[in-house]
This record gives structure tokens, C-alpha cells and sequence, in this order.
């Protein structure tokens, strides 16, 4: 495969980026489609959307991301411990900057999506997914 020849941090960087993508994709499509299809509030509809790009990301980045050294039972309620707490951080921000500020929904869905994006691939790094072999 082309992308052995990079350092493993490379290709790990590159695999979660394009497993991010997917996951964007996923989150993305429910939020768009049930605030403007079905007048859902933007908060709620995003939120909605993180539980699906949660599942999405976390088949994407249990096989091509991370290498996952733990069991699926291990593993499983490491990564929804993090996702929880993706989740609690997009609430919270979406709440802030929609709800109280009164700013548009998608822009800072981009800017809630960087932060959570930073949080959980750390997360996923560290403990999720147990990355021992550096």
C-alpha cells in the first residue's frame, strides 16, 4: 500500500481526516435535513446529528485510524466516554453561540466541529483506542 512508506503518525493523521470527512458527511446531512426539511431547532438537530456521525467514526476509526489494541467491548465504552463528552462540548457551544448569540447554525457548527474534532481525536488517541505502538 502507497501510504506505508509515510511515518505512522502521517498515515494515522491522513486516515483520520478522511474518517472525519465521512463522519462530517454523516453529522452534517441529519443537522441540514432536520433544521431546513423538517424545522427541527438547530441545537437538537446537531446533536442528532453527532450520534450518527458518532457511529459512523467510530467503525471508521476502529478499523483504518487507530489500529485498536482493545477488545470491541473495551473499546466500545472508551469511545462513547469521549463521544459523550464530544457530545456535551457540542451542545454546550451550539447552545452558546446559536441559542444565546443568535449567530448562524451552520458557520458555527464549522467552528464547534474544529473544536470537538481536536478533543476527540485526543481522546481516541489516548484512551479509546490505546495507540501503544508509536
Amino acid at each position: 500500500m502507497p501510504l506505508r512508506r509515510y511515518p505512522r503518525q502521517s498515515r494515522q493523521l491522513l486516515a483520520y481526516v478522511f474518517s472525519g470527512g465521512i463522519t462530517a458527511v454523516a453529522h452534517y446531512g441529519v443537522l441540514v435535513g432536520l433544521v431546513e426539511l423538517a424545522h427541527v431547532d438547530p441545537v437538537p438537530a446537531t446533536l442528532a446529528g453527532f450520534v450518527i456521525g458518532a457511529v459512523v467514526s467510530y467503525g471508521l476509526n476502529r478499523w483504518l485510524t487507530f489500529d485498536a489494541s482493545h477488545s470491541h467491548a473495551q473499546a466500545t465504552w472508551r469511545f462513547a466516554l469521549i463521544a459523550a463528552g464530544g457530545f456535551a462540548l457540542t451542545g454546550v457551544l451550539m447552545h452558546l453561540f446559536v441559542a444565546r448569540a443568535g449567530l448562524p447554525y451552520l458557520p458555527m457548527q464549522f467552528v464547534t466541529t474544529g473544536i470537538v474534532m481536536v478533543f476527540s481525536f485526543l481522546g481516541h488517541k489516548f484512551f479509546s483506542f490505546a495507540d501503544r505502538a508509536a
